[in-house]
């Protein structure tokens, strides 16, 4: 059964060539490729963090709204964690 959910990833967009659309198509297919179905895609633009992580000042968030089954989830999680361009993620469900 599939339900509804949202996810907040923030994008590490040092030393990228391409632009913050391509990660975000990569990062898309990547999730549909472990099943999920975007909906809606919003990119909330960079914005600073509140202490430096891992030598980064501020990164790109993007927020996608999907459906997907529960247990994929964390098969989503697995193989953007992969993912050298995405410093952090979260799920919840909508």
């Amino acid at each position: 059964m599939s339900r509804k959910y949202e996810g907040i990833v923030v994008l590490n967009t040092k030393g990228t060539e391409g632009g913050v659309e391509d990660l975000v198509s990569v990062v898309s297919k990547q999730m549909q490729a472990e099943g999920a179905t975007i909906t809606e895609t919003l990119d909330m633009g960079r914005r600073k963090f509140a202490y430096n992580s891992d030598h980064m000042e501020s990164g790109h968030y993007i927020n996608f709204q999907f459906t997907a089954e529960p247990s994929s989830i964390e098969k989503i999680k697995g193989r953007l964690r992969l993912n050298n361009q995405i410093h952090l993620q979260y799920y919840q469900r909508a």
